[in-house]
C-alpha cells in the first residue's frame, strides 16, 4: 500500500492502520509466528478491518518494514526543524539504533515473508540514505561536523550497530557506539 492511498484514507481508517502497524512491529519482533488475529485484537480492530488493510501475513510484514523505514527517514527532517543540526543528528542516530534492533527482531518474520516473493534489498536503503544525506549536509553547513563525510561513510561507521544483540541490553551499548561515531564526526569540524 503506497503513500497515495494513505493520504486518501479517512483519519479513523489511517489511525487504525497505523495502530495495526505499531502493534504488528512489537508482536512480530517477539515472534514471527504470532497469530494475525492476536495482532488485530491488540490493535483494537476487527478482523475485517485488519484484512482489508493487510490481506496476508506477507503483506503485513512487508508493510511493517516499509512503515518503520519511513518513520526513521521522516524523523530526520522533523528533528532538523526542532533542534540544532548536531543534536538532530545524534538523536536521529538513537532512532536508527531502535530501528536496527526492531529490524533484527523482525528478521525471522521478514525471511518467511520474502521466501516466496524475493528480497527486501533496496526497500529501506534509499530513504535511510536520503535522511543521512540531509542530516550530514545540515551539519556540514553549520560547521558541526568535519567536511566531506558521505552517507556511505556514515553507514560504514555505524555498521557495528548491526552486530549488537537485540535481545540483550542493547541500548547502553548502542548509545556508546553512536557517541563514538558522533565524536568522530565532530573531530576536525570547522566550528570546533
Amino acid at each position: 500500500m503506497g503513500q497515495n492511498r494513505e493520504g486518501r484514507l479517512r483519519s479513523d481508517a489511517r489511525h487504525n492502520r497505523e495502530r495495526i502497524l505499531e502493534v504488528a512491529l512489537a508482536e512480530l519482533t517477539h515472534s514471527a509466528d504470532v497469530p494475525l488475529s492476536s495482532i488485530a485484537k491488540k490493535a483494537g480492530v476487527g478482523q475485517g478491518t485488519f484484512y482489508r488493510n493487510f490481506p496476508s501475513r506477507e503483506a503485513l510484514v512487508l508493510e511493517v518494514y516499509r512503515y518503520e523505514v519511513q518513520q526513521v527517514s521522516d524523523a530526520a527532517s522533523h528533528l532538523l526543524e526542532t533542534r540544532p543540526p548536531d543534536q538532530a543528528l545524534r538523536e536521529w542516530m538513537d532512532r536508527l539504533a531502535q530501528y536496527a534492533m526492531a529490524k533484527a527482531g523482525l528478521a525471522d518474520a521478514m525471511r518467511k515473508a520474502t521466501s516466496s516473493c524475493g528480497s527486501l534489498a533496496g526497500l529501506g536503503h534509499g530513504p535511510v540514505i536520503a535522511a543521512v544525506a540531509l542530516l550530514l549536509r545540515a551539519n556540514e553547513e553549520a560547521g558541526t561536523i568535519r567536511t566531506g563525510v558521505t552517507p556511505d561513510d556514515f553507514v560504514l561507521a555505524i555498521a557495528g550497530l548491526w552486530q549488537i544483540d537485540p535481545h540483550g541490553d542493547w541500548q547502553p551499548r548502542a548509545g556508546r557506539l553512536m557517541d563514538l561515531v558522533m565524536d568522530g564526526l565532530r573531530a576536525g569540524a570547522p566550528g570546533n
